[in-house]
């Protein structure tokens, strides 16, 4: 018919087999590959960012652990570090609970023993006292602490005089799976030094009187000061707010 002729110049029966196939664009979605290669960038990028975080940490513990000026020697005893275990059950005096988290923020010298708080305590408890003041202006980032592993109840007398430490019970078996003594001697014969993270990383062998023999306070002060100064860069005094 003319008028399908003048509606279709010179064309063909079917005009929609003439016009271009549809295209179909594919290059806005990644490849399997491309996705992977972008996911292990980023991967990388943060293992770099926790790197990063970590470096004065890890130079720090190298300083003091591994790259020591020849004729170091520690008083006390370095322990692989070992974390608080995060179900350690801790209480206050009146019986209310302490996250083990509580511990972490600031260096800790530790006593250990019983209520009653024998000689061996009294000891500690007074070497703990002197050496936190022997640090000067540094005393700030280091906490006292005492744990209590039975049910006794320290004496009024002995927790004036212990002022500013921080007095909490544990179990004992509970306590066993994170410090340890040295082999012949218990838990109650050594001081403890905890780090900022919360890690076990060196033991005190036992310590006579100041007045009796001042020698090892002053070495296990020593100790002390060499952690401090090592861990300078990243330890700030005080536990974060919770």
């Amino acid at each position: 018919m003319s008028g399908s002729n003048s509606s279709n110049p010179g064309g063909s029966e079917h005009p929609e087999r003439d016009q271009a196939p549809l295209g179909l664009t594919v290059h806005s979605v990644p490849l399997p590959s491309m996705a992977q290669a972008r996911q292990s960038r980023g991967r990388w990028q943060m293992l770099l960012v926790l790197a990063c975080c970590a470096a004065p940490v890890v130079a720090s513990y190298l300083t003091y652990f591994v790259i020591r000026p020849e004729g170091r020697s520690n008083f006390s005893d370095l322990i692989d570090a070992r974390p608080i275990p995060e179900q350690l059950s801790l209480t206050k005096l009146n019986g209310a609970a302490i996250p083990a988290s509580a511990l972490k923020g600031q260096w800790l010298l530790v006593v250990v023993s019983g209520g009653a708080c024998k000689a061996r305590c009294e000891n500690n408890l007074l070497v703990q006292a002197r050496l936190r003041e022997a640090l000067g202006r540094e005393k700030d980032r280091v906490d006292k602490v005492w744990f209590i592993t039975d049910e006794a109840q320290p004496a009024a007398a002995t927790l004036a005089a212990i002022g500013g430490t921080e007095v909490m019970r544990v179990p004992p078996m509970a306590l066993a799976q994170w410090l340890q003594p040295a082999t012949g001697q218990t838990l109650a014969d050594h001081l403890y030094i905890i780090d900022p993270m919360g890690q076990w990383m060196m033991r005190a062998p036992p310590i006579p009187s100041p007045q009796d023999d001042p020698a090892p306070s002053t070495k296990l002060k020593r100790d002390l000061e060499r952690l401090l100064r090592a861990s300078a860069s990243w330890d700030q005094p005080g536990r974060p707010a919770p």
